[in-house]
């Protein structure tokens, strides 16, 4: 097993990685199987990835349609989805379809009561222009009476301070199906003019008895926003902002946020 997943691809390991980096739940799930409960299908959620939220929303009796770009990813999901509905066995669930597409130029023809953009996916689009495209996706993918959620990290002074290009070793690993141990390291840069961070994540792994490691990384441009800035971006896209959140369990927004979580409908 070990041999195996050293011999992926670099698209392929990054996608095993991530899983294993929020192999502890980030705290978000439960929000979005309330909202899915309270206006229901179908929903659509972008950037859905290795299919984190969208296979638990599936399993919970939802239509849903996640859409992402990166095709390991989405192999990832494809799997997991397969385990998820055998393990149900009889029991009725709901149904996935994963499209390989850009959220920001994606047009699916149809309109969803949930549209999703969890987890920080809108700060790596990089740029105040496609982060605000993204928000006109959700509303050009939005029902009426349907709800549009964004949910974005608020990096303190304590945070930035260490985005300067330091590298920090983030957590070390057991990784069950290959046997192996894997470290995430990562070194950050803050440009305070911009907003803009440049980030570099490196998975290193190795067998669990010793030996050489592999080495994968990315790097990514990640563009902070903060709460008024969402909401002018979502108003620009047609929607209206109706709960300000500070946390996934929508803590009104205030001091010491370290959330913004962002629900509107359309205007």
């Amino acid at each position: 097993m070990a041999e195996a997943a050293l011999s992926g691809t670099r698209a392929e390991l990054l996608a095993r990685w991530y899983d294993l980096d929020l192999r502890d739940d980030p705290g978000d799930l439960a929000l979005y199987l309330a909202l899915a409960a309270r206006n229901g299908g179908p929903i659509l959620e972008l950037a859905a990835g290795s299919g984190r939220i969208a296979i638990p929303l599936a399993v919970a009796g939802h239509e849903v349609v996640g859409v992402d770009l990166d095709p390991a990813m989405l192999g990832r999901a494809r799997a997991s989805w397969d385990r998820a509905r055998g393990r149900t066995g009889r029991r009725r669930i709901g149904s996935l379809e994963l499209v390989e597409a850009d959220l920001l130029e994606v047009e699916l023809g149809r309109r969803f009561g949930l549209v999703l953009l969890a987890l920080n996916s809108l700060l790596l689009l990089g740029t105040a222009e496609r982060q605000q495209a993204a928000f006109a996706t959700m509303a050009r993918h939005l029902r009426p009476d349907g709800r549009a959620l964004v949910d974005v990290w608020l990096p303190g002074p304590d945070d930035l301070v260490l985005y300067d290009g330091r590298l920090l070793l983030e957590w070390e690993r057991a990784d069950e199906a290959s046997g192996q141990r894997v470290a995430k390291l990562a070194a950050a840069r803050h440009d305070p003019a911009t907003a803009v961070v440049e980030l570099t994540t490196i998975f290193d792994a190795w067998p669990a008895e010793g030996g050489a490691p592999s080495r994968v990384s990315r790097t990514d441009r990640l563009r902070l926003v903060g709460a008024a800035e969402l909401q002018r971006m979502a108003e620009a896209a047609g929607l209206r902002v109706e709960t300000m959140g500070g946390d996934h369990e929508l803590t009104p927004f205030g001091p010491g946020a370290e959330r913004a979580v962002l629900v509107a409908g359309l205007v």
